[in-house]
């Protein structure tokens, strides 16, 4: 697996998550957040199914920069 990193949240205490990669091999993003509570996870459900192999997480707007540097990184790793 060739995962790249890319960035974590600026303002995590510890270097802890949230943080993203790109997986250069399958041209996907991986991200890794904090896991959404139960009333979020419901109201997800209502617009799609949340199958037992996925998951809902949060990411802070403030790594809106990281997400997109991951996302060109990996069109550019998959074309």
């Amino acid at each position: 697996m060739a995962l790249r990193f890319i960035g974590i949240d600026p303002n995590t205490g510890g270097g802890n998550c949230p943080a993203v990669w790109v997986d250069e091999e399958r041209g996907e993003i991986v991200l890794q957040g904090w896991k959404a509570d139960e009333a979020t996870t419901a109201r997800t459900r209502q617009d799609s199914p949340l199958p037992d192999t996925e998951a809902v997480i949060r990411l802070p707007v403030r790594m809106a920069e990281i997400v997109r540097k991951a996302l060109d990184d990996a069109e550019g790793s998959s074309s």
